[in-house]
């Protein structure tokens, strides 16, 4: 994996403006945080944040990959200030489940998730090296 830092430009914080990758591509749905059960432990942003890197942590662990491998991320929330008001624990959360490894990454706000009680859905695209 390469990150693409063009010269001259400022370091995104929290993501990469680009990646390239070579290997076995692995793609996510959009994923929520919600637990094994399907339940929402929580209503807050951040906790939902990271319950949903640990569901996608779990998705790429069944083709034996993990969270350094993701090279693209697009999040979806409903409320882009709650996001912004929580952006302290969702950088902790980050760091828990994802490391220092910052895949190219959107944030979309949308009116409305599929799950009502979803705050974040996420897709993911990991590369597995050959």
């Amino acid at each position: 994996m390469n990150v693409l830092q063009p010269p001259g430009w400022p370091r995104p914080k929290g993501y990469s403006n680009g990646i390239s990758a070579r290997g076995r591509l692995i793609f996510t749905a959009g994923v929520v945080g919600w637990d094994e059960q399907q339940d929402f432990r929580s209503p807050n942003i951040a906790d939902q944040f990271e319950q949903t890197l640990r569901n996608i942590v779990a998705i790429l662990a069944e083709d034996r990959a993990g969270p350094e491998h993701v090279v693209r991320m697009t999040c979806y929330v409903i409320d882009m200030q709650a996001y912004r008001d929580h952006l302290g624990a969702i950088g902790e959360a980050w760091q828990r489940v994802m490391g220092r490894n910052f895949p190219a990454m959107a944030l979309v706000e949308v009116q409305s998730l599929v799950e009502p009680a979803a705050e974040i859905e996420i897709e993911a695209i990991a590369v597995v090296p050959d």
